[in-house]
C-alpha cells in the first residue's frame, strides 16, 4: 500500500518528535521559570508553562484549547487520508500545522499547559516552543501556496 501525501506525514512526524524531545529536555534539565542565557540579552532558554494560546491568549481556557488542538489534528489527518493528493507545498504546510497542533495538544492533555522555552530577549517576544514555530511556518507556507497560480494558468499568454 502506497501512503498518500507521504511528505505531509513525514513533516508532521518530524515536527512532533522535535517538539516533544525539546520540551522533554527542558522539563528534565530546568526548574520552572529558570533561564539559561545562550547569547546573554539576546537568546535564552527560559522554562515557562502557558495555559493559553499564542501570547497567552485565552489563558486559563485549557479545556477549549485542548479540544481545539484535537479537532484541528483530526481534521488535518482526515484531510490527508481521505482527500485528494496534495501539492508538495500543501503537504509541507499542513504537516507543519499538524505537528505543531499535536505537540501543543499533547502538552495540554497531559499537563494542562504548554511547555515554552525559546526566549528571544532582544526583541522582547513571548516565550514559545518548536510547536509554535511549526504552526507559524505552516501558516507561512500555506499563504505562499495560496498566491502560487496553478500550472495551467501559468501557461496562459
Amino acid at each position: 500500500m502506497v501512503l498518500k501525501n507521504r511528505i505531509f506525514w513525514i513533516i508532521a512526524s518530524i515536527s512532533l518528535c522535535l517538539d516533544q524531545a525539546t520540551k522533554y529536555w527542558v522539563v528534565q534539565n530546568f526548574n520552572l521559570l529558570e533561564t539559561q542565557p545562550l547569547i546573554p540579552g539576546v537568546f535564552h532558554f527560559t522554562y515557562v508553562r502557558n495555559t493559553g494560546a499564542a501570547f497567552s491568549l485565552l489563558a486559563g481556557n485549557t479545556s477549549i484549547l485542548r479540544w481545539l488542538s484535537l479537532f484541528v489534528s483530526l481534521g488535518l489527518m482526515s484531510f490527508a487520508l481521505f482527500g485528494g493528493k496534495l501539492k508538495k507545498l500543501e503537504q509541507i504546510s499542513y504537516g507543519l500545522l499538524l505537528g505543531g497542533a499535536m505537540g501543543n495538544g499533547i502538552d495540554r492533555f497531559i499537563f494542562g499547559s504548554v511547555v515554552d522555552f525559546i526566549d528571544l530577549r532582544l526583541i522582547r517576544f513571548a516565550v514559545f516552543n518548536l510547536a509554535d514555530v511549526s504552526i507559524n511556518l505552516g501558516i507561512i507556507c500555506w499563504l505562499v501556496d495560496s498566491f502560487i497560480k496553478p500550472s495551467s494558468q501559468n501557461n496562459r499568454p
